[in-house]
């Protein structure tokens, strides 16, 4: 299946233009009516719905930040009753306070199809076997692919992460053909299918899409190489959707928006000024068809550009190129966004370390890890080794309990971590990405 809806993923831009017109101008008629949050922004920036009448006035209309989404905590920014939320998901925050996404059941139909042009692009058919080992539960990613294959009629295997030796059985018993995990999570199973004799030409695996975390063009080689697949990038975000933002195709020169859902921008992330087509600066997403909580040019902090021109694949559809980095100091570590701020303030809590303390993050046999040293005050330093193993537990507990993610914690001596006049290092990323 060369496409999954060919008639919006390669439709002329000017049929674009118009259908991005009109859905721009029912959801900020249907925001500004529904969220006094935005309501408010927009009254403040002396802004009517009336005013926007083409998407040139998109740049009109105020940003949104992840703050907002904290600030209105849980549900502040939900343009509908919350009886028609139909399902709750959540991602991390800088703080223990999540950032929390509703969905409409008209909002679930929308993730389904734009996770099924995702998988249509790795080549997936009714005729495909899709084993999803991204999580389930409150993050998106493994029930956002379970939608996507479910519509395009494949049968879903809902193995969730973890539990390789499992994985690796059943990808060969099964006859898995598409595998949607973490690239870091792939080449681990790699690896551990060499280990346990498996050979590539003992599986069915044709292709795979991996995203939730940024990887390498040598990683995708690795990868490709040792699975004997097709590796594809795939670009989400929980506030938008979930997975299915953006995925690239066979081509792989790009990740195509579906932009019949999603108007993006790219701008600079200082003057907040929109750049021509081909800039690189930050991305930007507008939500154009979401009930439950559409979102208003939302600053997604990724650093990216995008691309018009079509596509060898024949896909119309911008592309923006794979995300080169972040303007904001978040880390995306085994999936999970880690903020520094959410470990100090761990460390805060406790209070029985000093302030002073470093993230390292390595990639070990293809897993990222996390190694959190915190200095000791002086007075713990003289203290028992019992006593500074129970306080590394506690820390450790914590950062599990904050972040759902293991971290290594190593108490150090006293001035160890090195000082800075300026803005404190707090993280060394060994990782090679």
């Amino acid at each position: 299946m060369k496409y999954w809806n060919q008639t919006y993923e390669c439709m002329t831009r000017d049929e674009m233009t118009r259908v991005q017109t009109d859905r721009l101008i029912n959801t900020v008629k249907r925001i500004f009516h529904n969220v006094p949050f935005y309501r408010d922004k927009m009254q403040k920036a002396g802004l009517e719905p009336g005013d926007i009448k083409s998407l040139e006035d998109l740049k009109k209309l105020p940003f949104t930040y992840k703050q907002d989404l904290r600030d209105t905590y849980p549900y502040g920014l939900f343009a509908v009753p919350l009886s028609e939320i139909v399902r709750i998901h959540a991602s991390s925050g800088t703080t223990g306070r999540q950032t929390v996404v509703g969905y409409t059941r008209r909002d679930i139909d929308t993730w389904a199809e734009v996770m099924a042009r995702t998988l249509s692009c790795a080549g997936a058919t009714k005729e495909s076997f899709i084993q999803v080992a991204y999580g389930y539960g409150l993050f998106t990613g493994g029930l956002g692919v379970h939608y996507g294959a479910e519509r395009i009629g494949a049968s879903v295997i809902p193995i969730s992460g973890g539990n390789t030796k499992r994985q690796l059985q059943i990808m060969k018993d099964f006859g898995t053909t598409i595998l949607a995990c973490t690239p870091s999570y792939a080449l681990y199973l790699a690896e551990e299918m060499e280990e346990a004799g498996i050979r590539k030409e003992d599986l069915h695996l044709k292709a795979g899409v991996f995203g939730a975390e940024p990887w390498s063009s040598n990683m995708r080689n690795e990868i490709e190489e040792r699975l004997g697949i097709i590796a594809i990038d795939i670009y989400g975000l929980s506030e938008v959707i979930g997975p299915g933002v953006a995925s690239e195709c066979h081509c792989k020169n790009g990740l195509h928006i579906p932009e019949d859902h999603f108007i993006p921008e790219i701008i600079d992330p200082v003057t907040e000024e929109v750049l021509p087509p081909g800039s690189v600066g930050e991305l930007v997403f507008t939500t154009i068809t979401k009930e439950g909580l559409p979102l208003l040019r939302y600053r997604t902090r990724d650093i990216s550009s995008l691309n018009y021109e079509v596509c060898e694949c024949g896909r119309t559809c911008v592309r923006m190129s794979k995300v080169s980095g972040r303007t904001d100091d978040m880390l995306i570590i085994r999936g999970v966004n880690v903020f520094p701020s959410q470990i100090e303030s761990v460390l805060l809590e406790i209070g029985e370390t000093a302030p002073h303390y470093l993230l390292i993050v390595d990639r070990v046999d293809n897993l990222d890890s996390l190694e959190v040293w915190v200095e000791m005050t002086p007075s713990l330093f003289s203290d028992e080794v019992k006593m500074i193993e129970d306080i590394e537990k506690k820390i450790r507990k914590e950062i599990e309990g904050t972040l759902g993610i293991n971290a290594k914690v190593r108490l150090v001596e006293p001035k160890t971590i090195e000082r800075s006049e300026g803005k404190a290092k707090r993280v060394i990323d060994r990782r090679k990405l």
